[in-house]
């Protein structure tokens, strides 16, 4: 029987990207939804058997601004504690961590560009991305959810990413990005995140090209990994 995948896409320009390959080649028939789509707040999110939640420029302490965030953060709370396999990729991730309970508030400092992960545990899926510079885009960070492993870190965001058992996984960073056009639209929209950390659309576009390709496929080995290891 055909597995189902759904994606939730927090903004248009942040999608599945790299890592649609390895989740269809294990077998997930993917939909995706926008928070913004009129039927978001009706879904079940422990339906599919699998649930992918994308980035976005918002923050999870934003839910003035996002009246969406608490809705989701309540259902994905059900979803966790029944553990669904779960994948949280950035802004993703830090709904992961806070629906767990943990406390998500901006970072020292953005991070921004290609750059390797510490590995702490080289056996699990994140083993897949040692000594590979992937895309860190973001400037917020969270607290360690309790019962959860941490796996990765980063000079600036010691928390990069964690996961609790085999079936849920948060990602900080994009190592679904590195091929998709859609990283054109990061450059042009936050040229104020690029000067920041010293860097320019320019250096941006040459380090995309690059490290970009090595970046995806170790994300999808990644993925792969992780999805071969779910508990049933």
């Amino acid at each position: 029987m055909t597995k189902t995948g759904l994606i939730i896409r927090h903004v248009p320009h942040e999608g599945i990207a790299g890592f649609r390959e390895p989740i269809e080649a294990a077998g997930y028939a993917l939909d995706r939804i926008d928070v913004g789509d009129p039927g978001f707040g009706r879904l079940d999110l422990n339906e599919p058997d699998l649930l992918i939640m994308m980035g976005g420029p918002m923050g999870v302490y934003e839910q003035a601004e996002h009246p969406w965030i608490a809705c989701q953060l309540r259902r994905l709370a059900r979803r966790l504690e029944a553990g669904r396999p779960t994948l949280g990729v950035c802004f993703g991730a830090q709904m992961i961590a806070a629906a767990m309970g943990a406390p998500v508030y901006p970072g020292p400092a953005k991070e921004v560009g290609f750059d390797a992960l510490t590995i702490l545990d080289a056996a699990s899926p994140l083993g897949q991305l040692a000594e590979v510079p992937v895309l860190h885009w973001h400037g917020d960070t969270f607290d360690l959810p309790e019962g959860v492993e941490l796996l990765a870190s980063s000079a600036a965001y010691p928390h990069q990413a964690f996961r609790r058992g085999p079936n849920i996984l948060a990602l900080q960073f994009h190592a679904e990005m590195g091929l998709d056009p859609r990283f054109e639209h990061w450059v042009e929209q936050w040229p104020e995140a690029l000067a920041e950390v010293g860097s320019s659309a320019e250096s941006m576009r040459t380090e995309h090209a690059r490290c970009g390709p090595g970046a995806v496929a170790a994300g999808r080995r990644m993925v792969a990994q992780w999805l071969g290891e779910l508990a049933g």
